[in-house]
């Protein structure tokens, strides 16, 4: 049976490094620095805006495909899936992907392109949709599959929250079909709920809510937070997501060799890891160096944890993602 197999990763993050310091200096917000680096983890970040760069959505997700491409030692003109995850795009139409595909392979090919939008939960989802597509299709050989966030760039001036949390970045992983192998994706489980469209998002800007002088001069733009978000929230979902999905695939959680979680909160992902009885070591963590990332920061963290030897070629990991609106995805693969 074939098999999507991730055969190469790649990672970009703009600029230079900024600290929890330096962002209350530029942007003239001010939260609890120490409080903040014990308990979220965050301590650095990048951030195109504040560095005096011209780069967004498209440009992070052309650098972070171009390191995967390289790591896969393929062409880009060998990809017949572009999938860009994100919810923070280049442009509202046309799609982020069709932009990247375009500067990969220079002009028309006989590949698909399409973005998905499911908050922070857009790379699992995303992951899962192409390793269905590439099984299933057997005129697509490899697949490129970026998540990429640029939130920053829809932050208000005086908002303390999304300053201190935020930053700009992009995962890609690079899937190949192969009709014999011992890894590969295996599966994923979701969970939606729509009623809680209206705690956190880019509102304005859209058909329901259209940039106008009123809105603006309302501050009704930008990343909004409406309703405060439950602090456990992941803490009650993510570990009978996970049994979930392993009772699905009908395997114990004992053969799990790794965890990857939506970076956005160390203490989060500690007290997740000690409910299913996991020693941290089973979990790479990159919010320390680069901040919260929404649907990039698994791929990142994927990337560095293969780099860093945190996690290997053969390892059985999960994949765990909270997006809001609500969307949240759990998948699981064979490195």
């Amino acid at each position: 049976m074939a098999k999507a197999v991730i055969v190469g990763t790649g990672i970009y993050v703009p600029g230079a490094p900024i600290d929890n310091k330096t962002v209350m200096k530029l942007t003239g917000i001010e939260f609890d620095a120490a409080r903040h680096e014990q308990k979220i983890g965050i301590k650095q970040r990048h951030i195109s805006r504040l560095s005096g760069l011209q780069e967004t959505t498209a440009d992070f997700a052309e650098k972070a495909a171009r390191d995967a491409l390289k790591a896969a030692k393929i062409d880009a003109e060998d990809v017949g899936l572009f999938i860009v995850a994100t919810d923070t795009p280049e442009h509202i139409s046309p799609a982020t992907s069709i932009i990247v595909q375009g500067r990969l392979q220079g002009g028309q090919t006989y590949a698909k392109s399409f973005d998905l939008g499911a908050s922070c939960a857009s790379f699992v989802e995303a992951l899962d949709v192409a390793a269905r597509n590439l099984i299933t299709d057997t005129s697509v050989h490899y697949a490129l599959v970026i998540g990429v966030y640029n939130m920053p760039a829809f932050i208000r001036d005086d908002d303390s929250f999304g300053w201190s949390i935020f930053a700009d970045g992009a995962g890609a992983v690079v899937l190949e079909r192969q009709e014999e192998s011992n890894s590969g994706y295996i599966d994923g489980t979701f969970i939606t709920d729509g009623t809680q469209w209206n705690f956190l998002g880019v509102y304005a800007g859209g058909t329901r809510f259209p940039i106008t002088h009123e809105r603006l001069n309302k501050g009704e733009y930008g990343l909004q937070l409406l309703q405060k978000m439950p602090g456990d929230r992941n803490i009650k979902l993510w570990p009978p997501l996970i049994q979930h999905l392993l009772d699905k695939v009908h395997l114990p959680q004992s053969e799990v060799d790794h965890y990857l979680f939506t970076q956005i909160n160390k203490s989060v992902i500690e007290q997740v890891m000690e409910i299913l009885g996991e020693p941290i070591e089973k979990t790479t963590m990159v919010m320390d160096r680069y901040g919260y990332t929404g649907s990039g920061c698994i791929p990142m963290a994927m990337h560095v944890g293969l780099q860093e030897g945190r996690s290997k070629k053969g390892d059985l990991v999960v994949l765990v993602a909270s997006g809001a609106g609500l969307a949240v995805g759990a998948s699981l693969l064979r490195i």
